[in-house]
Parts: structure tokens; C-alpha cells; sequence
């Protein structure tokens, strides 16, 4: 519910501004340590990272109501985007853009860890579930660039807004694709802020999906397996019904103005 919602923004700006607040029956402050407040941007904004590889990658849907919170956070206290980004771009390189190469000298155990995989006593997590923890962080990233916290001062610029997004798409096509992880995240990228970056960018952005359609999904298919055709035809399927309707529809889950009466 949104009263639930400004609830729990509320608690954590007030942490953040140095007021007391109850956590786990006692009051706690950032006054009390000189070291407090940089501990608590630190891991707030691991937090809002972890709910995206974990929350959101379960239930698309939860992408909206965190992204909300953490962006009215970050239009508060910039630190906390600052620190946000650079846990983001740690655990999942793709939201920089960026497909780390191997370097020589670095283990193959350690270059998963780079490219995102969990890897645990010598064992890399499955295909599956690094995708969908790489998904999850990606739908909460694209969802945060196009939300504002409604109850904000809504003078200044969005932190760090839709331009970031279009950034993002266009540098995404700018490179050579990877099996399986650029059809996954195209598709959720554009699943969440295609209708944003629709309405903001208009025939730039359906030259971009012209160029998707036409150029980028024929490249991403000539490095595809059979075992991988799942992702890549969903995004094919997607960006043709878009291109041919020409219009995205609003995602699910989206937050709409009676959200926040409830």
C-alpha cells in the first residue's frame, strides 16, 4: 500500500538525517558513531541491490515499489545513488554496460565472479538462476530511471534519470552480444521502461527499435544455441509486436496515482 510505503521511506530518511529511530526494540541514530552514517549509506544501498537480485528477480512487480523508495532516497541523500551504482555495476556488470573480458592471470574461478556468477566452493550457480538474478537487478535499475518519489521536491532533476536508460540501450547496441545474457536483459530492460523511453524520445526511439529488429536480434541469433532460443525468442517477439503496433504498453505493476491512496 502507498501509506505503507511512505512509511517505510520516512523511517529510512529520517536514519539517514540523523533523527532516532526504533530498530529492533531500541532507538538507534547515526549520531552515535562517527563512522554510523557512512556504514548506513554503505549498506542501504546494498540493500535496495539485494532486493533486486532477490525480490524482484521472484516478483517482476516489486521492481516499482523499491525503485520509488531508492530513488527519493538518492534525491535526498546522493550518496546512497552513488554507493547504489557502484554495488549494481559489481554484481551485475551488464547494467553498466560492460562484458568483462578475461585478463591473463585471473582464474577462471574468479573471472565467473566478475561476470556476476555466485560461485561457492569451487560450484557455479546454474544458467537459470544467474539469469534471473541478473534480470531482477536489471528491472529494478530500469524501473528506478524513470520513477520519482511522488512526495519529493519536484523542482530539481531526476538524479539519475531516463537519459541514463537511453545511454544504456544505445551503448547495449553498440556492442557484440553475449549468448543468452543480452536477449535476457534487452527484453527486461525494455519489458519495464520501454513505455518511458517511448513517450520521452518518440521517433528516436523507434528508429532504435527498427534497429533492434532488423540489425541487432539477426546478430544476437547468429551466436545462439539451440538450448538457448528461450530469451531470444521472447525479445524477438516482443520487439515485432511493438514495431508493428507501434507502442509499448505500461508494464505491470506499474505505480499508478491510486496506488498511493491505499
Amino acid at each position: 500500500a502507498g501509506s505503507k510505503l511512505r512509511e517505510i521511506f520516512d523511517k529510512i530518511n529520517n536514519l539517514l538525517s540523523g533523527k532516532s529511530v526504533q530498530s529492533g526494540g531500541r532507538a538507534v541514530s547515526v549520531t552515535q558513531h562517527p563512522q554510523a552514517l557512512d556504514f548506513v549509506f554503505y549498506k542501504l544501498a546494498e540493500k535496495f541491490v539485494r532486493q533486486g537480485e532477490e525480490e524482484v528477480a521472484s516478483h517482476h512487480d516489486a521492481a516499482f515499489p523499491i525503485a520509488v523508495v531508492a530513488s527519493g532516497i538518492w534525491e535526498i541523500h546522493p550518496r546512497v545513488g552513488d554507493l547504489f551504482l557502484a554495488h549494481l555495476h559489481k554484481k551485475c556488470p551488464y547494467s553498466v554496460p560492460f562484458y568483462p573480458a578475461l585478463k591473463e592471470g585471473t582464474s577462471m574461478e574468479e573471472y565467473q565472479r566478475i561476470l556476476g556468477y555466485q560461485v561457492k566452493d569451487s560450484m557455479v550457480e546454474e544458467q537459470d538462476n544467474f539469469l534471473k538474478r541478473m534480470s531482477g537487478m536489471i528491472r529494478l535499475y530500469a524501473a528506478l530511471i524513470q520513477l520519482r518519489w511522488p512526495y519529493g521536491d519536484q523542482q530539481g532533476t531526476h538524479p539519475h534519470g531516463l537519459s541514463y536508460g537511453w545511454r544504456w540501450l544505445a551503448q547495449m547496441l553498440n556492442m557484440e552480444p553475449l549468448a543468452d545474457v543480452t536477449a535476457t536483459l534487452l527484453f527486461d530492460f525494455l519489458e519495464v521502461c520501454g513505455n518511458a523511453l517511448m513517450k520521452q524520445y518518440r521517433v528516436q526511439f523507434w528508429k532504435v527499435m527498427v534497429l533492434l529488429q532488423e540489425a541487432y536480434v539477426p546478430r544476437i541469433e547468429a551466436i545462439t544455441s539451440s538450448g538457448q532460443m528461450g530469451s531470444l525468442m521472447r525479445l524477438k517477439q516482443f520487439v515485432q509486436e511493438c514495431v508493428q503496433e507501434k507502442k509499448i504498453s505500461l508494464p505491470t505493476g506499474a505505480l499508478q496515482p491510486a496506488f498511493w491512496k491505499s
